[in-house]
């Protein structure tokens, strides 16, 4: 079981990297359920995968940062800064407070309405229409991308109807995110020490990932290259589907 569990865990880990170098969409989302589900095998709670992670994902925007360079609209942070730090802090005041199963189906909710907004987001974002990046927008946005991000590092899609109206080319699209999700995620670990999220434990744990990370940044470049990924996309859509389906209605 043990095997079983960090061979699931470590393919989590691997699509850090393969969503950093821009493959796979945002299907990084994939990590946190996959690594929920794997060390609940051993008797580990959610929060222990949740902080587990986010060192990993610091250490894949680190790569990603370089790769896009001041390829980024700067701005988009300042406008959702505000409400990413509000969102954070009452998220992590609430993951203390919840249960492990009540976690679990937080986890697994995100995560199957990620797939939701996958394939309805041309939809929401066509009754969304196109606007310009403000305060008065951001603060709602940013409130609800640091509160998912810090259940379930899943701010994905709140982030992307922030920024897709926006209509930027595609690589400062992409700089952007990755811009936005480097503070995102370094603004989340000062309050995962503090409430015992990230500890001792979960992140010599994470350092036994640390190379699937890279390693995930190299076969994402390589795979970008070699293969269509619209029909694999949709499979791990399913994938992913299933596994938040899991968690709400199987977990402990």
């Amino acid at each position: 079981m043990d095997y079983l569990a960090y061979f699931v865990a470590g393919f989590g880990v691997l699509w850090i990297g393969l969503s950093k170098a821009g493959f796979g969409g945002g299907l990084g989302m994939l990590t946190t359920p996959l690594c929920v589900l794997a060390f609940g095998m051993i008797g580990k709670s959610p929060s222990f995968a949740v902080g587990m992670i986010l060192p990993l994902l610091c250490a894949g925007d680190a790569f990603s940062l370089y790769h896009y360079w001041k390829k980024w609209r700067k701005e988009n942070l300042y406008y959702l800064l505000p409400g990413v730090v509000i969102g954070v802090f009452v998220g992590a005041l609430l993951v203390g407070k919840f249960s492990p199963r009540q976690l679990n189906i937080c986890i697994g909710a995100i995560a199957v309405l990620f797939v939701i907004f996958q394939f309805t987001k041309e939809f929401i974002l066509k009754l969304e229409g196109e606007f310009k990046p403000n305060y008065k927008i951001g603060l709602p946005y940013g409130f609800f991308a640091g509160l998912t991000s810090t259940f379930a590092h899943g701010a994905g899609p709140v982030v992307a109807m922030f920024l897709i109206p926006q209509k930027m080319p595609k690589e400062i699209y992409v700089g952007t995110t990755v811009f936005i999700f480097t503070f995102i995620n370094w603004i989340k670990v000062p309050f995962f020490i503090a409430n015992g999220i990230i500890t001792k434990e979960t992140f010599l744990t994470g350092m036994k990932f640390f190379p699937l990370v890279p390693l995930g940044v190299w076969l994402g470049v390589w795979l970008n290259r070699k293969i269509p990924d619209q029909i694999f996309i949709k499979i791990i859509y399913v994938f992913l589907l299933i596994t938040g389906l899991h968690l709400i209605f199987f977990s402990h």
